[in-house]
């Protein structure tokens, strides 16, 4: 007993300090934050320099296209006259008078989009199907088929080759699959897809098969709910070289009502060029028309970047540098 109450009394100053001694510490650590925050919202000068040059080099994109906005609503009189200008003046609507007469353009805007959304869908799922098999290091698979998916970044088989198995082997002339498979695959996509695929944390993946996952449940469930920047990127990728193609439907696609909407414009712009040098419509709009088609051709497309944007730089970035 007489041992145990030296050990109370002199354990008892030693707690007293432990408790008293954060109350002021606290407080500073709150006053320096206070102060943290402060300098924070002041902005520094780089910041600002910052933005204004972003600002600057915004605007310097969006001037040219705003020319052209601009230049296909002047009058075709105007503008043989006094060229560009930042306003149009007179406001003419002749150009997309011409180019909305009939239904060709809606029936090419139809399989445009066709192209566009379906390719775009068989194109990722094929890259992202690709680049998670090379990513997982099978044995006997993965590296066969990197180097079966890297063959195509040094060389191709030819325009003829292509041409009969198009043609002739696979029977799609005059079908808008035709345009579709030839661009399926792009080794650069899937190589920027395995490195990121390579990069996802392992542990998620051992969690899963132990609770009982198989490999095409891991993959559908937790590998490309997570990798949506990546796929976001490279669908943007996809869709923007579906919506511009029109070589191929120059080559497969004879029937005019399954002509894309690039390829009706360009016909467009060399029957009206080659009129107007005739001299037979010398009133056709022709430098009007080829600003109009122009914004008709690049609009749809411009406007599926703000959807991406967030995914954007992320999913470059987090794929160029993972692995």
């Amino acid at each position: 007993m007489t041992t145990m109450t030296p050990i109370t009394t002199t354990t008892a100053p030693t707690e007293a300090p432990t408790v008293r001694t954060p109350g002021p510490g606290r407080g500073t650590a709150t006053a320096g934050t206070a102060v943290r925050r402060r300098r924070r919202q002041r902005p520094e000068a780089f910041t600002i320099v910052s933005y204004i040059g972003v600002i600057g080099f915004g605007l310097i994109c969006l001037i040219p296209f705003w020319m052209v906005v601009a230049g296909s609503l002047t009058a075709e009189s105007a503008l043989s006259q006094r060229g560009y200008s930042f306003w149009p003046d007179p406001l003419s609507f002749d150009a997309y008078a011409t180019i909305f007469a009939g239904n060709r353009v809606w029936l090419s805007y139809g399989a445009t989009l066709f192209i566009t959304i379906v390719g775009t869908a068989i194109a990722v799922a094929a890259t992202s199907g690709i680049a998670w098999v090379i990513a997982r290091s099978l044995p006997y698979v993965s590296r066969p088929l990197a180097v079966f998916a890297y063959i195509p970044m040094l060389f191709t088989g030819g325009l003829v080759p292509m041409y009969i198995l198009v043609t002739q082997v696979l029977q799609l002339r005059n079908s808008l699959f035709a345009v579709i498979l030839p661009l399926v695959i792009a080794p650069f996509l899937v190589f920027v897809q395995v490195s990121f695929f390579r990069g996802t944390p392992q542990e998620i993946l051992d969690s899963a098969r132990i609770d009982g996952a198989g490999e095409l449940r891991i993959f559908f469930q937790i590998v490309l709910p997570i990798s949506k920047p990546v796929i976001a990127v490279i669908a943007l990728f996809y869709a923007v070289t579906f919506w511009n193609e029109w070589f191929h439907a120059l080559l497969f696609i004879s029937e005019t009502d399954k002509y894309p909407l690039q390829l009706v414009l360009q016909n467009l712009i060399s029957s009206v060029a080659n009129a107007a040098d005739l001299g037979s419509t010398a009133s056709a709009p022709v430098y009007q028309m080829r600003l109009a088609m122009t914004v008709i051709t690049i609009g749809p497309i411009l406007l599926a970047y703000p959807f991406a944007q967030r995914y954007f730089v992320k999913g470059l970035t987090l794929g160029a540098t993972k692995g």
